[in-house]
């Protein structure tokens, strides 16, 4: 049985032992971040134990195994933030264990089995094939989102003046920030052309008590209906609600990577094995989850644009001002005594971190499904997701290492990766001591790396122009003679296996 709702998932939490109250008094204001910022450097220095990347027991990727960063600490539920009485949950998901626990499985790789196990559906040939189809076909049309009339996100209503951002618990996370950002909304919008649903995670930042920044970034589908809709009517406004805090896998669906056609709410509701359940909103056609702690109502004006930031950012630093829609909160709905969830993003790893590693396990398979000579792949923490990738490869003919990153640089969001490194399939990508051993063994610099021209993440300050600049490709894997390598390639040095079993059992024997 899924979670619920989001507190559902608070006690889950609690009773494995990952989450703490805390019952003083802490100011949203800088010192809450500051918080989960002491409880991190504590982990990093080896406090808390470091966690291992699974073992993939599924054929998806390497059965290969290396450390993640440590887990960020504890989840922490403030119950009384400074300011507001409603009660304040960070680090929810900062750990492996807390993922796989958001996502109700014993490992990651449970999930990319699923998501392979749906791809592997072939054309059924004969009525033979066809009956043994009928069950995942059935399993698939059960995750469609579900419509209801009435929703505990709707306990509270309240309208016009009685609206009030400020009576929740907003961050303000870094010193430098523009002010008070909200972290983990869902927004919800529809393609003007289209109408259909789109769910995007944007940070906003509190302008006052009834308006903030609607942070749109070019590439997102939400500019993209910005950007329709003010083609059509430029003095027009786009319907736009924003849920918070809803049970953990409809929460995740503003940031999974998946293809443009497929529905959010209905990748969520695979995620929970039920389906979503969206409940009207009051001021406007869009719906929002049923469960969700907090719902916000409203428009966004095309004609207005209005500056928004700094922001200190996953990047590790502040992502400047600049222009970006207004969001105009017309509604507020919430439960009688609602959680405010929020992350704190900032010098990695942080919270987002173990997000984007979930992300990367999971959604694997579809990486594989197009490319199959892909390996496995890993983002490390300080390559803060678009960075750096590194990707090991069967390779099978000349220049496959290139014809990969080309191709990794026309999937979605992988189109922002800076700097792909690719390394053949018996190299551990997630050993990055092996890692950078191999590649700088494997690479004649002046042949073996490549640059180009493309679009870049927003936040990437070191572009040349926003959202425009250079990639580059490494090529690090064993060169044949078919590339014009025409030096024998020397073996890896390993023990032969005899001589290992001879030592493991003299081994006791030595005394060491």
């Amino acid at each position: 049985m899924a979670y619920r709702d989001l507190r559902e998932f608070v006690r889950k939490l609690e009773n494995e032992g990952e989450l703490r109250r805390v019952k003083a008094e802490v100011d949203p204001v800088l010192e809450i971040a500051e918080v989960v910022q002491r409880l991190r450097r504590e982990a990093l220095r080896g406090e808390n134990a470091p966690e291992k990347k699974p073992k993939d027991n599924t054929g998806i990727g390497t059965a290969q195994e290396g450390p993640t960063p440590a887990g960020l600490g504890p989840a922490l539920l403030f119950e009384k933030p400074k300011g507001s009485r409603y009660p304040l949950l960070i680090n929810a998901f900062g750990s492996v264990r807390r993922m796989e626990l958001a996502l109700e499985v014993e490992n990651l790789q449970d999930v990319a089995a699923r998501i392979r196990g749906f791809l592997d559906m072939q054309t059924p040939q004969g009525l033979f094939d066809k009956l043994k189809m009928l069950p995942k076909l059935a399993e698939l049309g059960s995750f469609f989102p579900r419509n209801v009339k009435d929703a505990a996100c709707k306990e509270v209503v309240r309208k016009g003046n009685d609206v009030n951002l400020l009576d929740f618990p907003i961050l303000k996370c870094w010193p430098q920030d523009g002010g008070r950002f909200i972290t983990f909304p869902l927004v919800f919008t529809k393609n003007p052309e289209t109408g259909k649903r789109n769910v995007g995670m944007y940070r906003m930042q509190v302008y006052d008590e009834r308006t903030t920044g609607m942070h749109w970034q070019t590439q997102k589908h939400g500019a993209e209906h910005f950007r329709r809709a003010r083609a059509k009517n430029p003095e027009g406004r786009i319907p736009v609600s924003v849920a918070i805090g809803a049970d953990p896998a409809t929460t995740l669906g503003g940031i999974l990577p998946i293809p443009p056609d497929l529905d959010e709410m209905m990748f969520s509701g695979f995620l929970k094995r039920e389906p979503v359940e969206l409940v009207p909103c009051e001021t406007n056609e869009l719906e929002v989850p049923a469960n969700a702690e907090i719902v916000l109502e409203g428009y966004v004006n095309l004609s207005e644009m209005r500056t928004e930031g700094p922001f200190g950012d996953h990047t590790g630093f502040y992502s400047l001002e600049g222009e970006y829609p207004v969001f105009h909160v017309e509604c507020v709905t919430h439960r009688k005594d609602p959680i405010y969830l929020t992350t704190v993003v900032g010098p990695p790893p942080q919270e987002d971190f173990f997000m984007g590693y979930a992300i990367e396990r999971v959604f694997l398979p579809l990486m594989k499904m197009t490319h199959p000579e892909i390996v496995d792949v890993s983002l490390p923490a300080e390559g803060i997701v678009h960075n750096l990738m590194i990707v090991a490869i069967r390779k099978s003919f000349p220049g496959h290492a290139r014809k990969v990153m080309n191709a990794i640089w026309s999937l979605g969001q992988a189109m922002f990766t800076k700097v792909i490194v690719v390394v053949d399939h018996d190299v551990n990508v997630h050993d990055y001591h092996e890692v950078v051993w191999k590649a700088l063994c494997a690479i004649d610099p002046e042949r073996d790396v490549q640059f180009m021209l493309g679009p870049m993440d927003t936040l990437d300050h070191a572009a040349r122009l926003q959202d425009f600049g250079s990639k580059m490709g490494i090529d690090a894997t064993r060169k044949w003679a078919s590339e014009g390598f025409t030096r024998p390639w020397p073996d890896e040095i390993l023990m032969d296996e005899k001589t290992k079993a001879r030592v493991e059992g003299l081994w006791k024997s030595l005394g060491i």
